[in-house]
Parts: C-alpha cells; sequence; structure tokens
C-alpha cells in the first residue's frame, strides 16, 4: 500500500496542478478570454490567437521558456523564440513583410499624410513623460511609451535594445492588445473631436502614382531615415526592402515569400513567445498595470492627436481633408484605416475614405519606427 501511494504521491506532483498558483489560474483565465476575442469576435487573430496560446502554456508548464541556466543546461522550447525576439530579428523580419505586403502609393500620391503620421506619434513623447512621473527609468520609460504606436513589432524591438527585456511581455501585449482593439478604442476618440459635418466630408480621388516614384519611395526614405537616425536601419531598412520587392516586379518570389509563408512563420514564433513571457510572476504586478494604463494613454492621446491635427488641415485647406483620416496615423495597418473608413460612412454611406486613411497609416509605421530611433539615439544605443 505504502508503495501505490508513494507512486500515487509522486504522479501527482509531476502534473502541473501541484505547482500552479492562483496567478497561474489568472493568467489561464486572461489567455481563455484573448482566445474567445480573437476566435469569437474576430480580433486580430493572427496575433491573438499565437499569443494568448503561449500565455496558456507558459503559466501550465513554466519551464517552456526557461534559460539553460534555469533548466539544468537545456532552455525550453520558447526560449528560443523569445532570444530571436531579444535579438530583433524577429521585429525585422515582421517588418520586412509588412513592407511587401504595404501599397505606399496613398502616401506618395498625398504627402500631407506624413504630418498627420508624424501627429499621431504625439501619445507615445506624452506617455514617455507620465511613465516617469510614475516611477520608471528613462529606458523603461521609452519602452513602455512606444506602445502608443500601436506597433507590436516596434515595441518589442525598442525593450530589446534598451535593455528592458524583464519589461518585454507586458509591453508586446499591451501592444498587440490595443492593435487588436483599435475598432473599440478609436472611434469614441475620433467622434468626440469631430463634428457630423466634418466626418461626412468627402475627399478628392487621390493621383495616380506612377511606376517609377513607387520605386524610388523606398529607396530614398531609406536613405533619408537612416542617414539621420541610422540605428532605425533594422526596422526601417527591412520595411522598404520588402516594399522594394513588391514595387521592382522583378523579384516577385521574394515579394511572395516575405508577404506570405516567412509572414506568417515569423508570426507564429514571436506571438507565442511573447505570450510565454507573461507567466504569473512576471505578469500580475504594479508595473503591469503600469504599462497596460501608460499604453491605453499614449494610444488615446496618439489618435486625438491625428485626429486634431486633420481638423488643422480640414480649415487650412477649406474642408478639403476630412478629420477622420488623421486617426489612421497610428501604426495599426491596416485596421485603423479601416475605422476611419467605418466610422466615416456613419455619418455618410456614400463616403469612401479608406485609401486617403491609408495615407496617415503607412506613415505611421515610419513615424514609429522613427520615435524609437529617436529614443536610441537620445539613450547613445
Amino acid at each position: 500500500m505504502n508503495y501505490v501511494a508513494e507512486t500515487l504521491e509522486n504522479l501527482f506532483h509531476q502534473t502541473a496542478f501541484a505547482n500552479l498558483t492562483v496567478g497561474n489560474f489568472i493568467m489561464i483565465g486572461i489567455a481563455l478570454v484573448f482566445l474567445y476575442l480573437a476566435i469569437k469576435k474576430g480580433y486580430e487573430p493572427l496575433l491573438l490567437v499565437p499569443i494568448a496560446f503561449g500565455m496558456l502554456l507558459v503559466n501550465i508548464y513554466p519551464a517552456i521558456i526557461a534559460s539553460p541556466a534555469e533548466n539544468g543546461g537545456t532552455g525550453g522550447l520558447l526560449y528560443y523564440f523569445f532570444q530571436l525576439d531579444e535579438w530583433s530579428i524577429l521585429p525585422s523580419l515582421i517588418f520586412l513583410g509588412v513592407g511587401a505586403m504595404t501599397d505606399f502609393g496613398p502616401l506618395i500620391a498625398n504627402p500631407i499624410s506624413f504630418l498627420m503620421g508624424a501627429a499621431a506619434q504625439l501619445g507615445i513623447f506624452l506617455a514617455y513623460l507620465l511613465a516617469i512621473l510614475f516611477g520608471f527609468n528613462d529606458e523603461a520609460a521609452a519602452a513602455v511609451s512606444i506602445i502608443g504606436g500601436a506597433d507590436g513589432p516596434t515595441s518589442i524591438f525598442l525593450a530589446g535594445k534598451l535593455g528592458q527585456s524583464s519589461l518585454m511581455g507586458p509591453i508586446a501585449v499591451a501592444a498587440y492588445s490595443y492593435m487588436s482593439l483599435v475598432p473599440i478604442i478609436q472611434p469614441p476618440i475620433m467622434k468626440l473631436f469631430t463634428t457630423k459635418e466634418e466626418r461626412a466630408i468627402k475627399m478628392a480621388n487621390l493621383r495616380p502614382v506612377s511606376k517609377l516614384e513607387k520605386i524610388l519611395f523606398p529607396i530614398v526614405v531609406t536613405i533619408v531615415v537612416c542617414l539621420i537616425l541610422p540605428t532605425t536601419a533594422p526596422l526601417v531598412g527591412m520595411l522598404m526592402l520588402g516594399n522594394l520587392f513588391r514595387e521592382s516586379g522583378v523579384v516577385r518570389q521574394l515579394q511572395e515569400t516575405s508577404s506570405n509563408a516567412l509572414m506568417y512563420i515569423v508570426v507564429i514564433l514571436l506571438g507565442t513567445s511573447v505570450g510565454a513571457s507573461t507567466s504569473a510572476e512576471a505578469f500580475l504586478n504594479v508595473s503591469t498595470l503600469k504599462i497596460v494604463a501608460l499604453g491605453l494613454i499614449a494610444f488615446v492621446f496618439g489618435t486625438a492627436g491625428g485626429v486634431l491635427l486633420g481638423k488643422l488641415l480640414c480649415h487650412l485647406t477649406k474642408g478639403k481633408i476630412n478629420p477622420l483620416i488623421g486617426s489612421a496615423g497610428v501604426s495599426a495597418v491596416p485596421m485603423a484605416a479601416r475605422v476611419s473608413q467605418k466610422v466615416g460612412a456613419e455619418a455618410d454611406p456614400t463616403n469612401f475614405l479608406l485609401m486617403h486613411a491609408m495615407g496617415p497609416n503607412v506613415a505611421g509605421v515610419i513615424g514609429t519606427a522613427v520615435a524609437a530611433g529617436v529614443f536610441m539615439a537620445i539613450f547613445g544605443v
């Protein structure tokens, strides 16, 4: 009988139940909520499903992301995935895929979109100041504030570059969560700062953009931005390389691989490893709550900054620019542009703003990368 009892006891201690804490159960619950939002509600499932599943795995089996030093010389599976995040490899490859899928034509046709993309970065710098007031050191404050760009890869990239690996999980989860919740968060802000008449403004069709312009754009942007902020080269360089694959028309296989197979492989690796960095010990603390709150503040003020500049441009152009497209200046491509279209169509069902909003939207991708480069320059990275 003692043998049977000891065997059963040993078997029990080999199960996850023997080591689960209340915090683990809370995180498992959060993971299940994220899976529900992704699968049932369709909130960016491409991002949320792997993140939520990584969160589920690490809170059942923490060793899945344990380092070799913690696990008898052999790291857990997702530890090696997470190393690719820390080394900035996966975020840069994500940008390669995004560039291969992105049409910069609306931005080239309407260069004033750059201003709205820049204005939408207001939330980042405001959140940086607030993060310092909340007790974060300068580097941590910068890493947290970049959430306001609603750009997960850039958030991960900057956190790694500034040595904030311990905060990378909460920062990345907050950034991707806000990206997923763009259709919920942005419309009330957009309606708060605009009138129905402004939301109903119809914009003139964009001019055609030549093939030569589209080929020169990624080359010129790379030269200009990387000469001014060389540390942005891994992000901006990969973004523009992917776009050159797309627009040159001579490397179709590279463009298709970058925007399809490679992109989806990287999303799986990045999403599950980011989710696995949210163990109960790492996630359930006051710092995480501060990060989530600051990320929301940054995102709200970024949206408001883009809309308010849109209102100013609307006034200066005597009603030729719909202020709603300014909200798309955050980096969530193409979700933010779709939200601009949706809110505009609510004011006038015949209004079509999607292509106009894509200009500030893709400008925001560049703008958030530039904001990250500014922080790296400030801290000498």
